[in-house]
């Protein structure tokens, strides 16, 4: 091995070493600071949810407690989904997240196939031209958006949105994507090809598997700011029939009065698709985080 390349290595190798926990003492300070940063985690969460089972006057004075006895109440599940009419809201909020993620997994995938796969300068131009959509926050374009949407007659209509979480969620799946299927070995895909295999079906049935965890984690950054979003929702759905989760949730709040049973209880509901999906998507999303972390 040339002198020149030993260096990095080892280099690598006393930086992993000096950042082990193999003595007791690391093993223990480690488990520390995760178990500190699982229950800042934590904490809002149980918060969240014992609240939301009591009535207002318990909320302040025991924040913290588990409601028993008389102050354990599902009125405000009950307000939330019978007279909030946020059974509604829920099914807007999945028809917008679920359709707008698909295109948003499917366009960015073939886009980053092609980034991957294409070398020349034309593909370092295009794919700075997605990285540069990160550096940029969409609601800048609010004013053009709107004009754009009511020209096009979607104004009031649940369709509106998904074309602007689509566009807000290409630039970091093709960012992680992209990187991702860089790293396939190419040897894989000209095998295939002297195979006879066509494009679409290296990219559906060899890049799509081996990517899986870049899928995952490209998901869970997306759904996340799409089913959180306000700012879209407020501006471009008026009337009820159409309106999301957050959107409704926001309704809640009165300028002198504020049922908190009712809002802890909806954002309670409202959180549990996110945390189902990082559930079931936890180990891939883990493994498109760190792929790469230590190649050198």
């Amino acid at each position: 091995m040339p002198r020149g390349a030993r260096q990095p290595n080892r280099l690598l190798d006393r930086t992993l070493r000096r950042y082990r926990f193999d003595t007791f003492f690391g093993h223990f300070v480690s488990h520390v600071i995760l178990l500190t940063w699982s229950l800042i985690v934590l904490a809002p969460i149980w918060t969240m949810l014992v609240n939301s089972l009591k009535d207002k006057r318990e909320i302040f004075r025991t924040p913290f407690d588990w409601p028993g006895g008389e102050a354990f109440t599902t009125a405000g599940y009950e307000r939330a989904w019978v007279d909030g009419n946020f059974d509604v809201y829920f099914q807007n909020s999945l028809i917008v997240t679920v359709s707008s993620l698909m295109l948003i997994l499917v366009l960015g995938s073939l886009a980053s196939y092609a980034l991957a796969n294409w070398r020349g300068r034309g593909s370092s131009t295009l794919y700075l031209y997605f990285v540069a959509g990160l550096m940029v926050p969409i609601r800048l374009g609010t004013i053009n958006i709107v004009t754009i949407v009511q020209d096009l007659g979607l104004s009031n209509h649940l369709q509106a949105l998904i074309p602007i979480y689509v566009a807000m969620g290409l630039p970091i799946t093709v960012f992680v994507l992209t990187t991702f299927m860089r790293g396939v070995p190419q040897d894989l895909i000209d095998a295939a090809r002297m195979d006879g295999a066509s494009e679409l079906r290296v990219f559906g049935q060899i890049m799509v598997p081996l990517t899986r965890p870049a899928l995952a984690t490209a998901l869970v950054f997306n759904m996340i700011p799409i089913w959180n979003d306000l700012w879209f929702p407020l501006i471009l759905t008026r009337e009820e029939s159409i309106r999301t989760v957050t959107y409704g949730v926001s309704l809640l709040f009165g300028q002198y009065q504020t049922d908190w049973n009712a809002i802890l209880s909806t954002l309670s509901l409202a959180s549990v698709p996110v945390l189902i999906l990082y559930l079931l998507m936890s180990k891939q999303f883990i493994k498109g985080l760190t792929a790469g972390a230590v190649k050198g």
